[in-house]
């Protein structure tokens, strides 16, 4: 899960993930990936909680690494945060029994809020296709080796770290004009074996 200011090649360990994981923490960061920036007032107010456990959270997933300070906010009356955005390569941390139901808890939810933008995507069709050429669906199925699907991983990651470098730069230099939050979603998983006739 990458975004916005991606902490380049930061593993997540047992506890970052153990954080990560609560419920609200990952809607409170869907929330800053899907809608950019944000104060804990105004979390609060769109996941129906308190600006004082929103401010809580936010406290804690800062503490990990998972949000900052955004900097186009400067300090004044309401802290602004943004999300970092960190990668989940390879499931290693599954392999630990303290950390194994704090992966699945964030897989689910990075499942769960991937087909909620989806379907909001799908829903707007008429919408996007109104201002915006450039939209893509896809998936493929390969045989390939885990060497094969590592070498896929790594240059289809440098490809869209590069292209969202020069947008950050772009941004940060004021060139605003026709740019809007895209998602980019990459998967390379190993199907499950058919079962044996």
């Amino acid at each position: 899960m990458t975004d916005d200011k991606t902490a380049a090649e930061r593993t997540l360990g047992r506890e970052a993930l153990k954080a990560f994981a609560h419920p609200l923490r990952m809607s409170m960061y869907a929330e800053l990936r899907n809608g950019g920036p944000a104060t804990a007032t105004m979390l609060g107010r769109r996941l129906g909680e308190s600006s004082g456990q929103t401010s809580y959270h936010l406290r804690q997933l800062e503490k990990h690494g998972f949000v900052e300070d955004d900097p186009d906010h400067p300090a004044g009356r309401e802290r602004w945060w943004r999300a970092v955005g960190f990668r989940m390569d390879g499931l290693d941390a599954y392999d630990d029994p303290g950390s194994a139901q704090a992966v699945q808890s964030v897989l689910q939810g990075m499942i769960a809020e991937r087909a909620q933008t989806l379907t909001t995507w799908a829903a707007s069709l008429d919408e996007t296709r109104q201002d915006w050429d450039v939209q893509m669906f896809s998936n493929v199925t390969a045989d390939l080796t885990s060497d094969e699907a590592g070498e896929l991983v790594e240059r289809l990651s440098a490809v869209v770290e590069e292209v969202a470098e020069r947008g950050r730069v772009a941004k940060e230099e004021g060139r605003t004009e026709g740019r809007r939050r895209v998602r980019v979603y990459l998967d390379v998983l190993p199907l499950p074996e058919p079962p044996t006739p």
